[in-house]
């Protein structure tokens, strides 16, 4: 199950990502990701990808403790990542790279990634020169291969890729809600990697959940196709275009897995039927006007929301409330603020932190506005 177009290494063209993993009292669910972990590399799998600010750091001990201690190293490939926060100058970088390796049990990266690029980070990478410290950790060994997570425009990313050459791989989100997207723009995002040569990895196939939990008339048009789940369809878009190495699934139990894997152990793109059928979809989608949140919490865990909103949450609850005009979906708000332990919408104090790291670039203030007169008025 060799990926030799690419990467010799990497078997299969999909990847279990550590950011979703299954929880259990506030800690990952050992057992239930021993079980996972084991299902994936028995159906000939082997690429995991965390970064230190998946799970509060959980993520990469769960990676030590349920595959690197209970795998020999040639079994997996593990891809790890430089993430914002985590350095202010060139000389924090290479003490930092060397925790995660203690942290994840590991004595090298696979794959070693500059977090979540966009016009305004990238500043910070050049100003540290931290494609510069990776690039030497590469040449020592700590790295096997060097490159980008990536979260913005394609003429950005062009930009990168043409002052950096020496970057392998880039991971992009990727999925066919955002394909066409102006804010995303996913399609254009790829053929800026195919432009440069450069193989992608897909975060994001199922748009953080979004693709799975569809409105009933979107829902029917793939019931009706008889051939798989919606997370399938959505996995196998991505998976379907010549360019990509591997598609990233951030699975949280068993059943999502066995799922995942049904899809991909033999993989089969898109056929025209199920293409056209996706177009509905999307068309639905658009429809809709739906807040793009994929749930991947960076607004919590990396910004500390003074008020202690659960931004995404919140941002689910009003999907909901759009997509399906449920009438409960007042309870599943009330019970995401409840105890007064996490705040309400109408809390923000509009600091504007968690737009600083938000990936989507969403304008979470407003948005946070909506929500409360939707559930608050």
């Amino acid at each position: 199950m060799e990926n030799s177009r690419f990467f010799p290494e990497i078997h299969g063209n999909f990847g279990f990502g550590c950011m979703r993993l299954p929880m259990k009292d506030g800690s990952v669910d050992y057992e239930e990701f021993c079980r996972m972990a084991d299902a994936f590399i028995e159906a000939g799998f082997n690429y995991f990808d965390t970064a230190h600010a998946y799970l509060g750091g959980l993520s990469e001990t769960a990676i030590r403790d349920c595959v690197a201690k209970r795998y020999p190293r040639e079994r997996f490939l593990l891809t790890n990542k430089l993430t914002t926060p985590y350095f202010n100058r060139q000389e924090d970088i290479r003490p930092f790279v060397e925790s995660q390796l203690k942290l994840c049990g590991v004595d090298y990266f696979d794959f070693y990634l500059m977090h979540a690029q966009d016009r305004n980070n990238y500043q910070k990478y050049k100003r540290c020169q931290a494609y510069e410290t990776c690039y030497a950790l590469k040449q020592e060994g700590l790295i096997r291969h060097f490159g980008i997570s990536f979260h913005d425009k394609a003429d950005v990313l062009d930009m990168i890729l043409t002052e950096h050459p020496e970057i392998e791989i880039v991971q992009i989100q990727f999925n066919y809600a955002d394909y066409e997207d102006a804010s995303v723009e996913s399609r254009k995002v790829y053929e800026v990697c195919e432009k440069h040569g450069k193989p992608v990895v897909v975060m994001e196939p199922v748009k953080g959940g979004s693709l799975v939990n569809l409105p009933e008339e979107a829902d029917k048009i793939l019931r009706d196709l008889h051939g798989g789940s919606n997370a399938s369809y959505a996995i196998r878009f991505a998976a379907s275009f010549p360019n990509m190495a591997m598609v990233l699934s951030g699975m949280s139990n068993m059943e999502q897995m066995q799922d995942n894997l049904s899809a991909m152990k033999d993989f089969r793109p898109l056929n025209e039927t199920e293409m056209d059928a996706v177009r509905k979809v999307c068309e639905i989608f658009r429809s809709l006007d739906l807040i793009p949140c994929t749930a991947c919490r960076y607004c919590i865990e990396e910004s500390s929301c003074p008020k202690g909103i659960r931004i995404p949450d919140l941002f689910a609850a009003k999907n909901a409330h759009e997509a399906f005009h449920n009438w409960n979906t007042g309870y599943y708000y009330n019970n995401i603020i409840t105890g007064g332990e996490h705040g309400k919408a109408s809390d923000c104090i509009k600091c504007g932190k968690c737009e600083k790291v938000c990936p989507q670039h969403l304008p979470i203030r407003q948005l946070l506005q909506d929500v409360a007169r939707t559930f608050e008025s």
